[in-house]
This record gives structure tokens, sequence and C-alpha cells, in this order.
């Protein structure tokens, strides 16, 4: 009766060593289910970027106004009728003592 309780306990250590440390085991369902989520995650963030640009695409093969949107914000071009005013904030304003710095050094500030 011993020796068939030792061979059953036995049996039974196998089969829970297949389950959980096994291959397809639920460690490794586990493990497997955490990578899929995060390439969902991931797809998800760029099916959005590109999206995005694709319709900046679309927009830029389409009018005119997308161009020239970019022209005056990234290369700060105009048209020729235009006056171009640009407002400094306070912290972008040069101290008065600067000023008379680099006059004095005949810099420009």
């Amino acid at each position: 009766m011993r020796w068939i309780s030792l061979v059953l306990v036995f049996l039974l250590v196998l089969l829970q060593y297949q389950l959980w440390l096994g291959k397809g085991g639920w460690l490794k369902v586990l493990d497997l289910n955490y990578k899929i989520e995060t390439q969902k995650n991931s797809n998800r963030k760029t099916q959005a970027r590109n999206a995005m640009l694709d319709a900046e695409v679309r927009d830029l093969k389409q009018g005119t106004e997308a161009i020239e949107e970019r022209a005056r914000s990234e290369l700060g071009m105009v048209k020729g009728d235009e006056v171009f005013f640009q407002i400094v904030s306070d912290h972008q304003l040069v101290p008065t003592s600067a000023v008379r710095d680099a006059k004095a050094s005949n810099i420009n500030p």
C-alpha cells in the first residue's frame, strides 16, 4: 500500500510540473498574455501616429494652407504685403546692464 501511495504522489507531482512549468504551462501562458497586451498597446500608439501622419500628408498634397502654415511657423516666412510683428515677453528681454556692456564693447546684444 505504501508503494502505491508513493507512485500516486510521484504521478501527481509529475502532472503538476507539466501544468505549471511544462511547455504550454500556466506560467508560460501568463507571460505570453502579458507580451500580447504590451504589443497591442504599442500597435495602438503606432496606428494613432500613422493616422496623424497620413492626415498631414493628405493635407499637404491637397491644400496650400498647410504648406503656408509650415513656412510661417518653422521658417519664419511672411508674404510680400504683410508686416511682421514679434511680441517679446518679459523673461526674454535683455537686461539694460547687458545692453550697456555690449555697447561699451561694441558687441551686439
